[in-house]
């Protein structure tokens, strides 16, 4: 205890100790995911600039701490929290929302990004330019950072960028001494000592003439050309894909990031929303492959949904649809912030139940009117499988054309949403996923585990809305399935019944999609949910030698030096 003391104190004069988080109060959203995953940590430190951020990295070094990276603590597999209490050395979370600063670079056609910085903030910035980033939905609901989805390789549901990647990156790692390491890869000349790199990339001390000019990506720009490929027998995309493992791409917290430099990409004159409904899941198998094959313009995303899914978050997801609807997206955090008090003050009071806040505004939502369009509501009582595709500026009338004749003599459908229906389209399928947390929330002393699988399958697999054998759909209290058409990956969100073994329906449940030749995860990354591939573990023991970044990830060690 009096070592802890110690080294606490000595992040007091780099940060501030208003900056330095002890309490159990105060540190719990930092040490829990937000849906899986909780441990304890030492501490808390939030650096407000790029140096301060070095200076605690060398105090965590010098005491031989683990380190884990965070920023808005967002992830769905718990890869940036504590996982249990078995580390071998005291744990540090740096968060790093403080260090938000994003610079416009060549005329908004790329950008570079601070640690905290956010989607939402990137994609208020561009908008001056005419630009967007490389993702701008789900995410950007909660508050995701930028290079957490840089990190994780995430995203890719936008059809025509495909999941977050650069080789352009400012950050640290520690060598096989044991010594920290600032390693410049941004392609900008900014001088030779940590201390002055990171002062004059903070103070935009560069010019142009400071831009090297060797050819590094700062996105996937081989991403169209794979998802079109529709009869190759594999994944678009997928978390270990080796294409993708370079430096901070892929890294999944096992360095510390100051920057990334990235793409960004010009915003479409117009787009239209089509919302599809069919009971016979070769339509979309058909139209998929008409459209990625044979379409002039891509669809900016195309994103599934299963009517079980369309219930769930129609109840259960209600009250954050009417937060982020009426409020916007930046009261999310707040909303977060309540949750988290309510929940603490419950679990100190005896006659109040457990998550109570979830209970509570389950209750409030019950009174809160519908809030779906009676069309939405329509195609829901008529089909089983809901598609959400949106057409950009020449894709618009050539999409309009094509489902007009398919659909002519179909018993299958489609409308055009309007402006209402299309936020409200998009809105709700962003919250369905939280449907399962706040149903298992309600109902867990009732029912057993819950299983979220992330998984890419093959471009050419046909049967990918596959019915489960009736002997395991009998031990599953629900099942929720959304995603990425287009990319073929999905989303598949089940609760057990109680007395049912989870694990052995998880691995079951893996074993198909084995079996199909999918990957998984595909976007989510593994986290301290899923097991690592041997090229990514790989690829963590080559970032981090010592194992001190984020230890136990893809459940590999937890112990230094990979022991």
């Amino acid at each position: 205890m009096t070592k802890n003391i110690e080294i606490i104190e000595s992040f007091f004069p780099v940060v501030g100790a208003n900056y330095v988080e002890t309490s159990s109060w105060k540190i719990q959203p930092f040490i829990k995911g937000w849906r899986y995953g909780h441990g304890n940590a030492i501490a808390v430190i939030k650096p407000g600039k790029l140096l301060e951020l070095w200076n605690v990295l060398k105090i965590c070094v010098k005491y031989d701490l683990i380190i884990l990276m965070q920023a808005a603590n967002t992830g769905l597999t718990g890869g940036s929290t504590p996982y249990g209490n078995d580390y071998d050395r005291p744990v540090v979370i740096i968060n790093t929302l403080r260090i938000n600063d994003i610079h416009i670079i060549k005329d908004g056609k790329q950008i570079i990004s601070f640690p905290g910085s956010t989607l939402y903030e990137l994609e208020k910035k561009l908008k001056h330019f005419n630009r967007e980033p490389h993702s701008v939905i789900g995410s950007t609901s909660i508050g995701a950072s930028i290079i957490g989805g840089v990190c994780n390789n995430s995203g890719g549901s936008l059809v025509h960028r495909g999941p977050a990647f650069t080789e352009l990156a400012l950050y640290a790692q520690i060598n096989e001494m044991g010594k920290l390491e600032l390693v410049n890869e941004l392609g900008i000349n900014l001088g030779k000592k940590p201390e002055e790199i990171l002062l004059n990339l903070e103070n935009i001390n560069y010019k142009n003439s400071d831009y090297k000019s060797e050819q590094k990506r700062a996105s996937d720009q081989d991403y169209e050309e794979i998802v079109r490929a529709v009869d190759k027998n594999t994944p678009a995309r997928f978390n270990s894909d080796t294409r993708l493992l370079h430096g901070v791409s892929g890294s999944a917290g096992k360095l510390a990031v100051f920057a990334v430099r990235l793409d960004t990409y010009k915003a479409p004159k117009k787009r239209k929303v089509f919302y599809l409904g069919t009971n016979n899941s070769d339509d979309f198998w058909k139209i998929r492959r008409e459209i990625l094959k044979n379409f002039k313009t891509l669809p900016r995303l195309g994103d599934y949904l299963h009517r079980e899914c369309y219930d769930a978050a129609k109840k259960y997801s209600k009250d954050t649809f009417i937060v982020i609807e009426k409020l916007g997206t930046r009261f999310l955090p707040t909303l977060f912030e309540f949750k988290r008090i309510v929940d603490i003050i419950a679990e100190k009071t005896k006659f109040l139940p457990n998550k109570f806040s979830d209970r509570l505004m389950q209750f409030i939502s019950e009174f809160l009117p519908n809030h779906l369009t009676k069309k939405m509501d329509e195609f829901r009582d008529r089909f089983e499988h809901h598609w959400i595709i949106e057409m950009t500026d020449e894709g618009i009338d050539e999409a309009k054309d094509y489902f007009i004749n398919y659909f002519k003599d179909s018993e299958a459908d489609f409308f055009i949403c309007n402006k209402k229906e299309e936020k409200k389209v998009m809105l709700h399928r962003y919250v369905s996923a939280s449907a399962v947390g706040r149903y298992h929330a309600l109902n867990n002393t009732k029912c057993g585990d819950m299983i979220s699988l992330d998984v890419a399958y093959p471009r050419n697999e046909k049967n990918l809305l596959y019915k489960l054998p009736k002997e395991v759909e009998d031990k599953i209290e629900m099942n929720l399935c959304y995603g990425h058409l287009f990319c073929h990956v999905l989303h598949q969100n089940y609760i057990v019944k109680k007395g049912e073994d989870g694990e052995k329906i998880k691995n079951y449940l893996l074993n198909i999609c084995k079996d199909k030749g999918a990957e998984y995860p595909a976007e989510h990354n593994v986290g301290h949910e899923y097991k690592a591939k041997s090229e990514l573990s790989d690829f963590y023991k080559k970032l981090d030698p010592t194992n001190t970044f984020n230890p136990g990830i893809g459940k590999t060690s937890k112990l230094k030096n990979w022991k």
